[in-house]
C-alpha cells in the first residue's frame, strides 16, 4: 500500500490522493486500507516515515564507504542523497519529508526539518565525533532548511533539478558550515578538526 501510495502522490499530488484510488492502485479491498490507516493522511506519514528510515540508512552506507575528510563534507553527502532520492525514490519528490501534509508529520513538537537536522547531527556525531551540542544542530537546522528550499526550487525548474541550482546549493551550504567553525576555532577547525565545533558552541 506504501508503495502505491508513493506512486499515486507523483501522479495526482497528496489533494487528489484518496483511499479509494489506494485501495484501486494496491488492489486491495477499501476495508483492508482502514485496517492499517485511519485517513490518507496516516498513510502518507507512514511513508514519509519509511523513507526518512530509507534516507538515514543510505546515509550511513555512504559515511561507512566514503573517505570523507571533514564533517563538513559529511554534510555535503547528505545533500547528494537528497537530490538522488528526489531523481530516483517515488513520492519523494512530492512529498518531500512530509511538509506538503504537515510540517509536523514526523513529530508533534517538532518541524520535519528540524527532525531531520537532529538526525543529521546523530549520524554526524556517530561518523566523525562530534560533539553533540546545541548550536551543532542549531547550525544543521539552519544548512537543512537552507538546502531544502533550494533543492525544491531546482526542482521546479527542471524535472531532474536543475545543475546551476543544485551546484550553488551545495556551494552556499558549504561556505556557511567553513564560516560557521572557522569563526569560533579558527582555520585549523576547517581542516578537519572537530573541536572548532565545540568552541563555536561555547561561544554561542
Amino acid at each position: 500500500m506504501l508503495d502505491a501510495c508513493a506512486e499515486l502522490v507523483d501522479e495526482v499530488g497528496y489533494e487528489g490522493l484518496t483511499t479509494t484510488l489506494l485501495a484501486e492502485r494496491a488492489e486491495v479491498a477499501i476495508g483492508s486500507v482502514y485496517q492499517f490507516f485511519p485517513d490518507k493522511r496516516a498513510i502518507v506519514q507512514a511513508l514519509t516515515l519509511r523513507t526518512m528510515e530509507a534516507y538515514l540508512q543510505r546515509l550511513d552506507e555512504r559515511f561507512a564507504s566514503d573517505d570523507l575528510t571533514g564533517w563538513w563534507d559529511g554534510v555535503d553527502a547528505a545533500i547528494d542523497e537528497y537530490i538522488t532520492m528526489h531523481r530516483t525514490v517515488p513520492g519523494f519528490r512530492t512529498l518531500h519529508f512530509g511538509d506538503v501534509v504537515d510540517l509536523h508529520l514526523l513529530d508533534e513538537q517538532r518541524d520535519n526539518n528540524g527532525v531531520i537536522a537532529d538526525q543529521l547531527a546523530r549520524v554526524l556525531t556517530e561518523r566523525f565525533g562530534l560533539a553533540d551540542e546545541p548550536h551543532l544542530r542549531f547550525i544543521l537546522e539552519i544548512a537543512v532548511e537552507a538546502a531544502d528550499a533550494l533543492i525544491k526550487l531546482a526542482f521546479r525548474r527542471q524535472p531532474e533539478g536543475d545543475d546551476r541550482v543544485l551546484v550553488e546549493a551545495k556551494a552556499l551550504i558549504r561556505e556557511y558550515l567553513h564560516r560557521q567553525v572557522q569563526g569560533g576555532a579558527g582555520e585549523s577547525s576547517a581542516a578537519g578538526d572537530p573541536a572548532g565545533v565545540s568552541a563555536v558552541a561555547d561561544a554561542g
